[in-house]
């Protein structure tokens, strides 16, 4: 008999029935060409050919009471049932380990990276980009040059900067320098150079003012060069010039690492000039720097707690998998692999935000199914299993895996009633983003009326 494993999100309402009942009917074609899995790694502690349907539900370390609520809706119903109870199994993905940052402390609040901070500068105007005393200008045959940024804290941009050039009487050059944000066709603002027009000059760049706002943290921008004469810029690579990153509230990265669309930056990338600015909210700094240790502490202390409390519910209940992986949300990829996974087509990448990607170049994916779940059968489990070592992890499960399939090419079928959006209708096998309440209240109206969303009990 075919194996399958179905993958959900956490906030799904009845997916488990539904799904059983679809399977027993001929389920659509897989993939060929499958490798044998790590059943240690894959599916521990219990031997998946015993099982038709293996149903794993993506879960964050700190959400009990949705796992709750799981248990005592749709899964009750699952175990209690004499046809399904010994053909399904249900099983919680949890990441093993929880992060050891705050979230305060951390440079977002999906990922595990430090917010590494030290000696902000404040209270003063900084040059983003400075030269060496002994470095000589010159022009260069780049007309266009970009370089790419990203805010840790908020900051104000005052002026846009060009690099002057010791070859000129005065100024006597025509450029345009504009700040993209990542994912705007349009710059926030541009400065316009011209010798009756240049600006200030401050060591050995030209200055001039810009509309101030405040560019706050996790921002992503480029800033841009480009020159209106025949001739081209007086520009540097990244090696050869000073980075003042004000103690550690902005970040220059390079342009595989850009958020920006590659259409909309031209040239190459280096520095023709700069930028000032100056730190907001310094005192909230200062007061965040300084009660760390004591933040640390404290999380330390919750994280132990957390892991008790989680050793305690895998041994009443023994439907938890622990995956070696830090449980945050960059890193729902590397759970879907240890453990694995409606189709979106020509879905556009996201730069910015809780869904940012930054190693997958196009600027669509491949099709992928939303979040809130699928189906997948034994022999993708299989190859996935024995490939986990090879496979790139991106911003996403649901990306991840439409890339990943992407490689080989199965078979898709689509059902309209895998959910992708937060709504209700009628037969759907899942809705993702309800709250533990919402989906208990959910389960009890159909319970009460057979169908949630049509149940006059709801008024």
């Amino acid at each position: 008999m075919r194996n399958w494993l179905v993958l959900l999100c956490p906030c799904v309402l009845g997916a488990a029935l539904h799904l059983w009942l679809r399977l027993r009917s001929p389920p659509p074609a897989r993939s060929s060409g499958a490798g044998p899995a790590d059943q240690s790694t894959l599916l521990p502690q219990w031997k998946s050919h015993h099982y038709d349907v293996v149903v794993g539900v993506l879960s964050a370390r700190n959400n009990h009471k949705l796992r709750n609520v799981i248990r005592n809706t749709w899964l009750k119903h699952l175990t209690e049932h004499p046809a399904l109870s010994h053909r399904v199994l249900v099983k919680f993905i949890i990441g093993a380990h929880g992060c050891e940052v705050p979230v305060e402390d951390r440079e977002d609040p999906y990922s595990c990276r430090l917010l590494n901070i030290t000696s902000p500068v404040l209270n003063q105007e900084i040059e983003a980009f400075s030269l060496s005393e002994d470095a000589t200008s010159e022009l260069s045959e780049d007309r266009v040059v970009s370089v790419s940024f990203q805010v840790l804290y908020p900051i104000v941009i005052t002026s846009l900067g060009v690099f002057y050039d010791t070859s000129d009487v005065g100024f006597q050059r025509n450029i345009t320098v504009k700040l993209y944000q990542a994912e705007q066709e349009e710059p926030l603002f541009i400065a316009r150079f011209s010798p009756p027009s240049c600006g200030v000059q401050v060591n050995k760049l030209w200055y001039k003012p810009v509309e101030q706002f405040i560019l706050p943290e996790s921002f992503e921008g480029t800033i841009v060069w480009e020159s209106q004469d025949l001739h081209g810029l007086v520009s540097r690579n990244l090696h050869k010039v000073t980075v003042n990153d004000g103690g550690g509230v902005l970040r220059v990265i390079t342009a595989g690492e850009s958020a920006l669309p590659h259409e909309f930056v031209e040239g190459v990338e280096g520095v023709a000039g700069g930028f000032i600015y100056t730190i907001q909210e310094g005192d909230a700094l200062l007061h965040n720097l300084h009660s760390r240790p004591q933040r640390l502490v404290d999380h330390m202390r919750n994280l132990h707690e957390e892991d008790v409390l989680l050793k305690e519910e895998s041994r009443v209940y023994g439907d938890i998998v622990f995956v070696d992986v830090v449980d945050t949300y960059r890193n729902v990829p590397a759970k879907l692999l240890n453990f694995y996974r409606c189709f979106r087509l020509n879905w556009a990448v996201d730069r910015t935000g809780k869904w940012q990607e930054l190693e997958y170049p196009s600027p669509a994916y491949p099709a992928f199914a939303c979040g809130s779940g699928y189906v997948i059968s034994r022999d993708i489990v299989s190859w996935l299993a024995s490939n986990s070592g090879r496979l790139k992890t991106y911003q996403g499960e649901d990306v991840s895996m439409g890339i990943w399939m992407a490689a080989i090419g199965p078979k898709r079928h689509q059902d309209s009633l895998w959910l992708c959006e937060k709504t209700c209708e009628t037969g759907m096998l899942s809705s993702p983003q309800y709250s533990p309440q919402e989906l208990a209240d959910l389960w009890e109206l159909k319970e009460l009326c057979g169908d949630p969303c049509q149940c006059e009990a709801r008024s």
